[in-house]
């Protein structure tokens, strides 16, 4: 099922052109709002390790699937890939040779990145250093989509700034925010009636269970912008309690004003969900 209210606002920004693809902005995405490393970098003994960055490990197992992360720096398969094949198991979740790539990777989301993003990751993910590292592959005991949407062919993506419009982009293709916001039905998230209002659970390396907040106006609609912005980039709620580390707080404390202004414009202007 397709993002519907987001990707609609993409369409305001039919004439945007932005700069052109770069390592700066690559470097900005991946270690920034998409934080890939969240699900890409292998666990330390204090966490995410960062001398084996986006070397790949089990992501996620239970009765439909383990789910395997791949090594994509220079040092795993990916190595071999050309940059348009990269692109393309990135934004249409299809890898050389037609396999789909599966859950819990939003490939729904990530179908809608720009040209120019997609190609400064590519750069990025280009030059980082080499990890030797097999993590392994996912196994699916569960039917994978035959496509995540139509190919696509060009996407000359939203303009950049503090507007609703950058917001649902950020939300959506990058952030991923309303992925884990928006609870699950049987064929995946329910963006069509229920987006942003939580309660996807997340199973933390210590067995405890976590459940994804409601980030529509119906329970952010008493906090301030300012608290928003501090509990987004820091995981801190106005009473001083922390949120779950499941939140790459790391990724989303180095976006920029504009960034985070456009990303709580778009929060305020989700319809209320229960």
């Amino acid at each position: 099922m397709r993002l519907t209210l987001g990707m609609a606002l993409l369409a305001l920004a039919a004439g945007g052109v932005r700069a052109e693809p770069s390592l700066e902005r690559g470097t900005y995405l991946v270690e920034g709002p998409m934080a890939c490393g969240n699900c890409h970098t292998p666990f330390g003994e204090a966490g995410l390790d960062m001398t084996r960055a986006l070397a790949g490990r089990v992501v996620e197992q239970n009765d439909r699937f383990t789910a395997i992360a791949p090594n994509i720096t220079p040092g795993g398969r990916v190595a071999d890939w050309s940059d348009e094949e990269l692109a393309r198991a990135i934004r249409e979740g299809i890898r050389p040779g037609d396999a789909i790539i599966g859950p819990p990777m939003p490939m729904e989301l990530y179908h809608d990145l720009s040209d120019d993003d997609v190609m400064s990751v590519v750069l990025y993910l280009r030059r980082v250093p080499a990890v030797e590292n097999d993590p392994g592959q996912s196994v699916y005991a569960m039917p994978r989509p035959a496509a995540y949407g139509p190919p696509v062919a060009s996407n000359p993506g939203v303009p950049q700034g503090a507007t609703v419009e950058y917001g649902a982009y950020i939300a959506g293709p990058l952030a991923h925010c309303l992925a884990c916001h928006t609870p699950l039905g049987p064929d995946g998230p329910l963006y069509d009636t229920k987006l942003g209002a939580g309660g996807v659970l997340f199973e933390m390396p210590d067995g405890s269970v976590v459940r994804s907040v409601n980030i529509t106006p119906t329970r952010i609609g008493d906090t301030s912008d300012e608290e928003l912005d501090r509990m987004i980039r820091t995981g801190v709620k106005p009473d001083g309690h922390h949120l779950a580390p499941v939140m790459p707080f790391w990724g989303y404390a180095g976006m920029t004003e504009d960034d985070m202004a456009a990303l709580i414009l778009y929060l305020r202007a989700l319809p209320p969900r229960f």
